[in-house]
């Protein structure tokens, strides 16, 4: 793909967001995080050059990689997959800009217990499984509340930020509509929290139209032409 026909297409992608986010209210702000985990150094660094500046991986090896070869551009990395604990110490070692899934009590106090000796503050969103889903990791809709609150409470060195949900693995939209509506209205429950991260390469239109402000866009972004 040539840099103007990435260009379009990303140009194409924006118009997109923007037209939903309209949908909500002229002042929804909606920031796209761009999911490069099936993509090397130089797809990031072409995606830079043409205005992407927040991008996400979902293992922690490949952060890090990515980001020492990166490491001459301000990029803004997020960590968006299921972390696992005997890497904690690897994934503070590049400093994210936002931790997307703090999936339970117990990997929250190691993360707190990680930063306190390492003297280090860690934004993060707490994950939801709002769809009821096997697969997914996440508390519940009916204990997100209590544990959110908990973590707030007993993790001081988490900064929580929000919330995050994967959409309803399904083909029926009004499905998956339903899950990011339960994933909103937990939201607008969190006190200070700034944060919705909901929406995928595949439903963030529907996403943004039921809140959210901040979408994981992968394969949308990087085609393969």
């Amino acid at each position: 793909m040539t840099t103007l026909e990435q260009k379009l297409h990303f140009d194409h992608i924006i118009e997109r967001v923007e037209k939903a986010r309209l949908r909500v209210n002229d002042h929804h702000i909606v920031k796209i995080v761009a999911a490069s985990k099936y993509v090397d150094a130089d797809a990031i660094k072409s995606l830079y050059e043409i205005g992407q500046r927040a991008f996400g991986e979902n293992k922690v090896q490949d952060l890090v990689t990515k980001s020492e070869a990166l490491d001459e551009l301000p990029i803004e990395w997020h960590f968006i997959g299921t972390l696992q604990k005997n890497k904690i110490n690897h994934l503070l070692s590049v400093r994210p800009h936002l931790l997307h899934s703090i999936d339970s009590l117990d990997l929250a106090y190691a993360l707190n217990e990680r930063l306190e000796r390492e003297n280090q503050i860690l934004r993060a969103l707490v994950q939801v499984n709002s769809a009821y889903e096997e697969t997914k990791s996440g508390f519940t809709p009916e204990e997100f509340t209590d544990h959110y609150a908990r973590i707030s409470e007993e993790c001081p060195r988490l900064h929580l930020q929000g919330i995050m949900s994967i959409g309803a693995h399904v083909d029926d939209p009004t499905t998956v509509r339903k899950s990011f509506e339960t994933t909103r209205r937990i939201f607008d429950t969190l006190p200070t929290a700034t944060i919705c991260s909901m929406g995928m390469s595949g439903d963030f239109e529907l996403a943004i139209e039921c809140g959210s402000n901040m979408i994981r866009l992968g394969s949308i972004l990087f085609p393969k032409f």
